[in-house]
């Protein structure tokens, strides 16, 4: 069977081994094989209370049930994912050496190279495209003994805040079908709020990680700027480009602690001798011990009534719990030129991959005079380039002087729950689509906006669910943290589950 053939979607059935749910004995009753966090899943592979294969195929069983109504994948490798386990499970049996990962069923966005299993983005162009080695952060999860068990879906070259394309269709949301799930890690945001695996790997440089999970109601983490290799993404060209100045690779889970556990595994350091990489711990170790900034709303980019609702609960539970919370925007920082400067960076990543055919309108539009970033950066001079990218650092360079006093920054994720569904069927350099507020219209490119401060600073920043709206829609807050001190907002995650949101299965998916 070649890769092609074995990563078949699962519309034809697989003849695997019927799956049988894991027993509920005294030892795993805490453990959900459904909707478990990672850790919960390892610490039961870890005991023997199941096997890989087990687990394995009881994932296999559940995208089997639930999948068709919500189309996370692209690409499904059951009968090699089931070798893998069972692979696993002999090296287990024989107390061989076991990775951090070791027999866990996780997946990978489709914009990231997996050997023999085909790799689309969501591109027509690619639909056949089966790479021969993996993309770093992938190989990494192989080798902590992770089981890949499919490639999630993701919008046309992951360039969209929806999940479509012409290889494999819509994903919707489990919470609401008739809604996005987001994007471009759409995918997988679906897919771990739907049950169908424990971890999945997405990349950032739009939102791509922090938008599906605050529209699905799970975690999601983008890392600071080059900690995480990004080698692998998208192969080849066009499309994002493997190198920038903005985007990044990163985790998404059910849990805050997991978003940890794999950002262990993927921004492993080096071996060489010259370069060794030891990322510093929490910046404290209780909730009340942190003194945070917040911004809920702005003029900048005012948040939709219902989700604002969640996040200023949030932020008084924060509060109750004994959390420092002081609101305003750091000194000096000037939201507005922060985000042209991020679209300008933006257009010329994008604008690389795309042909002189797509650009000429663009460049044409230049030549009247157009100063809107997206038209700056997409012609950009070299040395119009390197002014911006000084920008950046300077962007970057104020916020840090702000987290000597402060650990991290709470915001808003998106200024709109999940929408309904809404396929673009232009080119990004033409969007006029709007979206549905309690104030009125807003324009569809505004939700660059609360994602673009971390984006553009490289600082990281996690998305964690803290409640739903009146609506039964899920609500994320954004937590930004220093450049290179990731532990600090996903530790802030962790802590805030214990007063407020947490992952929720969505009710229509519990069986």
């Amino acid at each position: 069977m070649n890769p092609q053939q074995e990563g078949d979607l699962m519309s034809k059935r697989s003849k695997a081994p019927k799956s049988r749910r894991p027993q509920r004995t005294r030892k795993s009753k805490a453990f959900d094989p459904d909707f478990g966090t990672a850790t919960e899943a390892l610490s039961a592979l870890r005991r023997g209370t199941l096997s890989s294969r087990e687990l394995t195929q009881h994932v296999f069983a559940r995208i089997r049930k639930h999948n068709a109504r919500i189309n996370a994948f692209i690409t499904l490798a059951e009968e090699r994912a089931l070798e893998q386990a069972r692979k696993a499970d002999r090296i287990r049996s024989r107390k061989g050496p076991l990775g951090k990962l070791h027999g866990l069923p996780v997946m990978v966005k489709d914009a990231l190279a997996t050997a023999g299993i085909r790799t689309t983005c969501g591109a027509k162009e690619l639909e056949n495209y089966v790479p021969r080695e993996d993309a770093t952060a992938v190989a990494r999860l192989k080798q902590a003994g992770a089981i890949i068990i499919g490639k999630t879906n993701t919008p046309t070259w992951a360039a969209d805040h929806q999940t479509y394309n012409d290889v494999a269709g819509v994903t919707s949301n489990p919470w609401d079908l008739t809604r996005t799930p987001g994007g471009s890690t759409g995918g997988g945001g679906a897919a771990l709020a739907a049950g169908f695996g424990f971890l999945e790997t997405g990349s950032d440089i739009a939102g791509s990680i922090r938008v599906p999970s605050h529209f699905c109601g799970v975690y999601g983490h983008k890392p600071s700027l080059y900690l995480v290799p990004r080698e692998g993404h998208i192969p080849p060209p066009p499309g994002v480009l493997s190198h920038g100045a903005l985007n990044v690779v990163g985790p998404l889970a059910r849990s805050a602690e997991y978003l940890q556990l794999e950002l262990d595994v993927i921004a492993e350091p080096s071996t060489s001798a010259t370069c060794q990489l030891a990322l510093p711990k929490p910046r404290k170790t209780r909730l009340r011990d942190y003194k945070v900034g917040v911004m809920l709303d702005d003029a900048f980019c005012p948040v939709d009534a219902p989700v604002k609702e969640v996040l200023v609960n949030a932020v008084a539970a924060l509060r109750k719990a004994g959390m420092q919370i002081v609101e305003g925007w750091p000194e000096g920082f000037d939201r507005e030129a922060s985000h042209a400067s991020y679209l300008f960076l933006l257009a010329a990543v994008v604008a690389a991959g795309e042909p002189d055919s797509t650009l000429a309108p663009v460049r044409e539009a230049a030549a009247r005079g157009a100063r809107e970033p997206f038209v700056l950066g997409a012609t950009a001079s070299h040395r119009d380039w390197g002014l911006q990218r000084e920008a950046q650092l300077r962007a970057r360079a104020l916020w840090q002087k702000y987290f000597e006093k402060f650990d991290a920054f709470l915001m808003p994720v998106n200024f709109v729950a999940a929408f309904p569904h809404d396929p673009r069927t232009e080119s990004w350099l033409k969007d006029d689509r709007k979206l549905v507020t309690a104030a009125g219209p807003r324009a569809y490119t505004d939700q660059f906006k609360w994602i673009s401060i971390a984006t553009f600073t490289g600082c990281p920043a996690t998305s964690a669910p803290v409640g739903l709206t009146r609506g039964g829609l899920p609500v994320g807050l954004q937590i930004m943290g220093p450049y290179l001190e990731d532990a600090t907002p996903l530790d802030i995650a962790a802590k805030l589950a214990q007063v407020c949101g947490g992952f929720a299965p969505p009710p229509a998916l519990v069986d």
